[in-house]
């Protein structure tokens, strides 16, 4: 039992960086890689949401890789876009790290205005992926009035488990 011990509180700070840009602003691989991703939410399976989303991974050889959210009626049994084009690389591709990742959202009115950002589920991923091939991964997050931009997961998820947590 500890008597008349003072406990001193730590503060962090945790700032993220997030640039925005406009379409024309970007690099042509970045224009390429989001088109990509707008594409894939054809490939969506959403019949009980109708939220479409497509993500695509460009690969350290400029390989790209698509995937798309795909729903089930037992709805913890879907999968996010983000975690079905990261695992698909994984899978196809395992000894080439991904550079870049890029997420596109629709409704029936269309592409959102605002970027949607990975649920908890895929940044708990992407943080894994970044320890797997020890680089951070770039996010691209698209929406009709800008493009965010993050140069790794640490922007979406500062306190994040990690493999030095296991011990």
């Amino acid at each position: 039992m500890l008597k008349n011990v003072k406990l001193k509180m730590k503060e962090y700070t945790i700032q993220s960086i997030v640039r925005v840009y406009k379409w024309d602003e970007l690099a042509r691989e970045d224009q390429a890689l989001l088109q990509a991703a707008k594409d894939a939410t054809s490939g969506s399976y959403a019949p009980y949401s109708g939220f479409r989303v497509g993500a695509a991974v460009r690969l350290g050889d400029g390989t790209v890789v698509i995937g798309s959210n795909q729903e089930n009626m037992a709805f913890p049994s879907g999968l996010c876009a983000e975690r079905t084009a990261l695992f698909a690389a994984n899978a196809q591709y395992p000894d080439q790290p991904v550079h870049t990742l890029a997420i596109a959202a629709r409704n029936k009115a269309g592409f959102l205005s605002r970027p949607v950002t990975p649920c908890g589920a895929c940044r708990q991923v992407i943080s894994g992926v970044e320890q797997r091939y020890g680089q951070p991964i770039r996010i691209l997050l698209y929406g009709t009035d800008g493009i965010h931009v993050v140069d790794g997961i640490e922007a979406l998820l500062p306190l994040q488990f990690c493999d030095s947590c296991l011990g």
